[in-house]
Protein backbone atom coordinates (compact mmCIF):
# COMPACT_ATOMS: atom_id res chain seq x y z
CA UNK A 1 0.00 0.00 0.00
CA UNK A 2 1.52 3.63 -0.84
CA UNK A 3 0.60 6.67 0.75
CA UNK A 4 0.87 9.63 -1.83
CA UNK A 5 0.30 13.04 -0.94
CA UNK A 6 0.79 15.68 -3.95
CA UNK A 7 -1.98 15.35 -6.70
CA UNK A 8 0.26 15.55 -9.53
CA UNK A 9 1.92 12.74 -8.37
CA UNK A 10 -1.20 10.92 -7.85
CA UNK A 11 -2.90 11.95 -11.15
CA UNK A 12 0.67 10.48 -13.02
CA UNK A 13 -0.21 7.23 -10.97
CA UNK A 14 -3.55 7.11 -12.46
CA UNK A 15 -2.69 7.96 -15.64
CA UNK A 16 -0.32 5.20 -15.94
CA UNK A 17 -2.83 2.62 -14.50
CA UNK A 18 -5.92 3.99 -16.82
CA UNK A 19 -3.18 2.86 -19.18
CA UNK A 20 -2.29 -0.47 -18.37
CA UNK A 21 -6.62 -0.85 -18.42
CA UNK A 22 -7.09 -0.74 -14.82
CA UNK A 23 -10.46 -0.62 -13.09
CA UNK A 24 -9.71 1.94 -10.32
CA UNK A 25 -12.14 2.28 -7.02
CA UNK A 26 -12.36 5.53 -4.97
CA UNK A 27 -13.24 5.15 -1.96
CA UNK A 28 -13.86 9.52 -0.78
CA UNK A 29 -13.15 9.77 3.43
CA UNK A 30 -12.92 12.64 5.71
CA UNK A 31 -10.40 10.12 7.66
CA UNK A 32 -11.52 8.55 11.59
CA UNK A 33 -12.51 5.49 9.46
CA UNK A 34 -15.31 3.21 11.01
CA UNK A 35 -17.28 -0.06 9.79
CA UNK A 36 -19.53 2.06 7.33
CA UNK A 37 -15.97 3.14 5.71
CA UNK A 38 -14.78 -0.26 5.59
CA UNK A 39 -18.02 -1.63 4.15
CA UNK A 40 -17.11 0.77 1.55
CA UNK A 41 -13.73 -0.40 0.90
CA UNK A 42 -14.96 -3.86 0.61
CA UNK A 43 -17.07 -3.32 -2.33
CA UNK A 44 -14.84 -1.26 -3.94
CA UNK A 45 -11.88 -4.13 -3.42
CA UNK A 46 -14.25 -6.97 -5.36
CA UNK A 47 -15.49 -5.24 -8.28
CA UNK A 48 -12.15 -2.89 -8.93
CA UNK A 49 -8.30 -4.20 -9.70
CA UNK A 50 -7.70 -0.91 -8.09
CA UNK A 51 -8.73 0.47 -4.43
CA UNK A 52 -7.67 4.21 -3.46
CA UNK A 53 -9.21 5.59 -0.40
CA UNK A 54 -8.92 9.18 0.20
CA UNK A 55 -8.71 10.98 3.48
CA UNK A 56 -9.37 14.74 3.66
CA UNK A 57 -10.95 16.90 6.04
CA UNK A 58 -12.39 19.19 3.99
CA UNK A 59 -12.03 22.97 5.18
CA UNK A 60 -14.56 24.02 2.35
CA UNK A 61 -17.47 22.01 3.69
CA UNK A 62 -17.37 23.25 6.95
CA UNK A 63 -19.40 26.98 8.10
CA UNK A 64 -17.54 29.15 10.10
CA UNK A 65 -18.33 27.54 13.84
CA UNK A 66 -18.45 23.99 12.87
CA UNK A 67 -16.34 21.20 13.77
CA UNK A 68 -13.77 21.51 11.31
CA UNK A 69 -10.58 21.81 13.31
CA UNK A 70 -11.85 19.36 16.40
CA UNK A 71 -12.92 16.75 13.62
CA UNK A 72 -11.41 13.12 14.34
CA UNK A 73 -8.03 12.54 12.90
CA UNK A 74 -7.02 9.24 13.32
CA UNK A 75 -4.20 8.96 10.24
CA UNK A 76 -2.37 5.77 12.23
CA UNK A 77 -5.62 3.58 12.84
CA UNK A 78 -7.30 4.84 9.22
CA UNK A 79 -3.57 3.47 7.38
CA UNK A 80 -4.21 0.27 9.32
CA UNK A 81 -7.81 -0.43 8.60
CA UNK A 82 -6.44 0.20 4.83
CA UNK A 83 -4.40 -1.79 4.92
CA UNK A 84 -5.94 -4.68 6.25
CA UNK A 85 -8.49 -4.33 3.81
CA UNK A 86 -5.90 -4.55 0.76
CA UNK A 87 -5.90 -0.81 -0.59
CA UNK A 88 -3.58 0.09 -2.74
CA UNK A 89 -3.06 3.40 -2.80
CA UNK A 90 -4.28 6.12 0.31
CA UNK A 91 -4.34 9.69 -0.96
CA UNK A 92 -3.80 12.27 1.59
CA UNK A 93 -3.50 15.73 0.58
CA UNK A 94 -3.15 18.73 2.44
CA UNK A 95 -5.56 21.49 1.87
CA UNK A 96 -3.06 24.13 0.54
CA UNK A 97 -2.17 21.56 -2.31
CA UNK A 98 -6.45 21.32 -3.31
CA UNK A 99 -7.13 24.99 -2.30
CA UNK A 100 -3.78 27.08 -3.54
CA UNK A 101 -3.86 31.03 -2.50
CA UNK A 102 -6.25 32.74 -5.51
CA UNK A 103 -8.53 29.60 -5.59
CA UNK A 104 -11.77 30.56 -7.24
CA UNK A 105 -13.37 27.65 -8.81
CA UNK A 106 -16.48 25.67 -7.48
CA UNK A 107 -19.15 23.16 -8.40
CA UNK A 108 -22.47 24.52 -7.27
CA UNK A 109 -25.48 22.20 -7.38
CA UNK A 110 -28.90 24.16 -7.37
CA UNK A 111 -31.96 23.37 -5.88
CA UNK A 112 -31.25 20.13 -4.00
CA UNK A 113 -28.16 21.02 -2.97
CA UNK A 114 -29.90 23.96 -0.94
CA UNK A 115 -32.57 22.04 0.93
CA UNK A 116 -32.76 20.24 4.39
CA UNK A 117 -28.69 19.91 5.01
CA UNK A 118 -27.85 22.45 2.73
CA UNK A 119 -30.11 25.20 4.27
CA UNK A 120 -29.02 24.42 8.00
CA UNK A 121 -25.39 24.74 6.49
CA UNK A 122 -25.41 27.11 3.14
CA UNK A 123 -22.18 25.94 1.01
CA UNK A 124 -21.78 22.82 2.47
CA UNK A 125 -22.72 21.28 -0.89
CA UNK A 126 -20.60 23.74 -3.02
CA UNK A 127 -18.02 22.16 -0.95
CA UNK A 128 -18.85 18.43 -0.93
CA UNK A 129 -18.90 19.09 -4.88
CA UNK A 130 -15.99 20.34 -5.73
CA UNK A 131 -13.62 18.44 -3.54
CA UNK A 132 -15.29 15.13 -4.93
CA UNK A 133 -14.58 16.75 -8.00
CA UNK A 134 -11.13 17.42 -7.78
CA UNK A 135 -10.56 13.87 -6.21
CA UNK A 136 -12.60 12.84 -9.97
CA UNK A 137 -10.02 14.32 -11.86
CA UNK A 138 -6.79 12.86 -9.80
CA UNK A 139 -7.91 9.87 -9.19
CA UNK A 140 -9.87 8.80 -12.58
CA UNK A 141 -11.59 6.85 -10.75
CA UNK A 142 -14.53 4.26 -12.89
CA UNK A 143 -16.46 4.02 -9.68
CA UNK A 144 -16.62 5.87 -6.39
CA UNK A 145 -18.10 4.56 -3.16
CA UNK A 146 -20.47 6.58 -0.97
CA UNK A 147 -22.87 5.64 1.74
CA UNK A 148 -26.10 6.24 2.05
CA UNK A 149 -26.53 7.63 5.76
CA UNK A 150 -25.24 11.11 3.68
CA UNK A 151 -28.10 10.39 2.03
CA UNK A 152 -29.06 13.94 0.02
CA UNK A 153 -24.82 14.15 -0.54
CA UNK A 154 -25.09 11.02 -2.76
CA UNK A 155 -28.17 12.62 -4.53
CA UNK A 156 -26.16 15.71 -5.42
CA UNK A 157 -23.01 13.92 -6.53
CA UNK A 158 -24.57 11.74 -8.60
CA UNK A 159 -26.52 15.11 -10.11
CA UNK A 160 -23.33 16.71 -10.76
CA UNK A 161 -21.32 13.98 -12.02
CA UNK A 162 -24.21 13.25 -14.49
CA UNK A 163 -24.58 16.92 -15.57
CA UNK A 164 -20.75 17.46 -16.14
CA UNK A 165 -20.17 14.57 -17.73
CA UNK A 166 -17.74 12.85 -15.01
CA UNK A 167 -17.05 9.10 -16.55
CA UNK A 168 -17.49 7.91 -12.98
CA UNK A 169 -20.05 5.15 -12.10
CA UNK A 170 -21.62 6.56 -8.27
CA UNK A 171 -22.29 3.54 -6.22
CA UNK A 172 -24.21 4.05 -2.89
CA UNK A 173 -23.95 1.40 -0.32
CA UNK A 174 -26.37 0.75 2.93
CA UNK A 175 -26.01 2.24 6.10
CA UNK A 176 -24.07 0.56 8.47
CA UNK A 177 -25.63 0.80 11.89
CA UNK A 178 -24.28 -0.45 15.57
CA UNK A 179 -26.21 -3.15 16.98
CA UNK A 180 -28.87 -0.58 18.78
CA UNK A 181 -29.92 1.31 15.59
CA UNK A 182 -27.33 3.89 15.39
CA UNK A 183 -25.86 5.18 12.25
CA UNK A 184 -22.23 4.67 12.04
CA UNK A 185 -20.69 8.53 12.02
CA UNK A 186 -16.86 9.30 12.67
CA UNK A 187 -19.04 12.29 14.56
CA UNK A 188 -20.36 9.94 17.40
CA UNK A 189 -17.15 9.78 18.97
CA UNK A 190 -17.93 13.05 20.29
CA UNK A 191 -21.20 11.77 22.15
CA UNK A 192 -21.21 11.52 25.69
CA UNK A 193 -22.58 8.11 26.82
CA UNK A 194 -25.97 10.00 27.77
CA UNK A 195 -25.85 11.64 24.25
CA UNK A 196 -25.40 8.27 22.76
CA UNK A 197 -28.23 6.61 24.70
CA UNK A 198 -30.75 9.67 23.33
CA UNK A 199 -29.00 9.85 20.24
CA UNK A 200 -30.65 5.94 19.37
CA UNK A 201 -34.31 7.70 18.93
CA UNK A 202 -33.34 9.30 16.03
CA UNK A 203 -33.68 5.36 14.28
CA UNK A 204 -36.09 4.13 16.63
CA UNK A 205 -38.19 7.15 15.31
CA UNK A 206 -37.39 5.84 11.72
CA UNK A 207 -38.48 2.54 12.27
CA UNK A 208 -41.62 3.55 13.60
CA UNK A 209 -42.40 5.83 10.78
CA UNK A 210 -41.66 2.79 8.59
CA UNK A 211 -44.30 0.03 10.31
CA UNK A 212 -46.88 3.29 10.28
CA UNK A 213 -46.15 3.73 6.40
CA UNK A 214 -46.71 -0.43 6.22
CA UNK A 215 -49.71 -0.67 7.62
CA UNK A 216 -51.60 2.70 6.77
CA UNK A 217 -50.82 2.54 3.34
CA UNK A 218 -51.55 5.87 2.40
CA UNK A 219 -50.68 8.79 5.24
CA UNK A 220 -49.56 11.86 4.92
CA UNK A 221 -45.93 13.52 5.36
CA UNK A 222 -46.74 15.88 8.26
CA UNK A 223 -48.31 12.63 10.22
CA UNK A 224 -44.98 10.66 9.44
CA UNK A 225 -43.47 14.24 10.96
CA UNK A 226 -45.21 14.42 13.86
CA UNK A 227 -44.69 10.87 14.85
CA UNK A 228 -40.74 11.55 14.74
CA UNK A 229 -40.86 14.66 16.16
CA UNK A 230 -42.93 13.40 19.31
CA UNK A 231 -40.54 10.31 19.81
CA UNK A 232 -37.32 12.46 19.56
CA UNK A 233 -38.14 15.90 21.23
CA UNK A 234 -37.38 14.79 24.54
CA UNK A 235 -34.23 13.41 24.21
CA UNK A 236 -32.21 15.33 20.97
CA UNK A 237 -31.27 19.26 22.47
CA UNK A 238 -32.34 20.74 19.19
CA UNK A 239 -34.32 19.16 15.90
CA UNK A 240 -32.48 20.60 12.76
CA UNK A 241 -34.66 19.27 10.71
CA UNK A 242 -37.54 16.05 9.79
CA UNK A 243 -37.79 15.63 5.95
CA UNK A 244 -39.92 13.85 3.89
CA UNK A 245 -39.28 13.86 0.31
CA UNK A 246 -39.25 12.53 -3.37
CA UNK A 247 -35.83 10.16 -2.80
CA UNK A 248 -34.82 10.67 -6.28
CA UNK A 249 -35.07 14.27 -7.17
CA UNK A 250 -35.54 15.39 -3.04
CA UNK A 251 -38.66 17.37 -4.29
CA UNK A 252 -41.01 17.48 -0.92
CA UNK A 253 -44.19 15.70 -0.97
CA UNK A 254 -47.47 16.03 0.32
CA UNK A 255 -48.86 12.03 1.07
CA UNK A 256 -46.89 9.09 0.78
CA UNK A 257 -48.97 6.63 -0.95
CA UNK A 258 -46.74 3.70 -2.38
CA UNK A 259 -46.45 5.54 -5.80
CA UNK A 260 -43.05 6.28 -5.72
CA UNK A 261 -39.17 5.90 -3.90
CA UNK A 262 -39.17 8.23 0.06
CA UNK A 263 -36.75 9.39 2.18
CA UNK A 264 -37.30 10.30 5.16
CA UNK A 265 -34.18 12.39 6.87
CA UNK A 266 -33.64 13.68 10.20
CA UNK A 267 -30.80 16.29 11.01
CA UNK A 268 -30.62 16.59 15.24
CA UNK A 269 -28.18 18.25 17.65
CA UNK A 270 -27.43 15.89 21.45
CA UNK A 271 -25.27 18.14 22.96
CA UNK A 272 -23.36 19.98 20.32
CA UNK A 273 -22.90 16.94 18.14
CA UNK A 274 -24.95 17.29 14.72
CA UNK A 275 -26.07 13.37 13.46
CA UNK A 276 -28.32 13.14 10.52
CA UNK A 277 -30.00 9.71 9.47
CA UNK A 278 -32.28 8.59 7.03
CA UNK A 279 -34.81 6.02 5.95
CA UNK A 280 -35.74 4.65 2.30
CA UNK A 281 -39.27 3.34 1.50
CA UNK A 282 -39.91 2.04 -1.56
CA UNK A 283 -42.74 2.64 -3.68
CA UNK A 284 -44.45 -0.08 -5.97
Amino acid sequence: MKIIAKPSIFQNIAKDLKYSGKAIGLVPTMGALHQGHASLIKRARKENDIVVVSIFVNPMQFNPGEDYRRYPRTPDKDSSLCRQLGVDFIFVPKPEMLYPKDYFSFINVETIGEVMCGKSRPGHFRGVATVVGKLFNIVMPDKSYFGLKDYQQSVVIKKFTEDLNFPVKIVTCPIIREKDGLALSSRNAYLSADERSRAISIYKSLQKAKNMIKYKKNVSAQSIVSVIERMIINFADKIDYIEVRDASTLDSIQRIDGSRKIVIAVAAYFGKTRLIDNILINGV
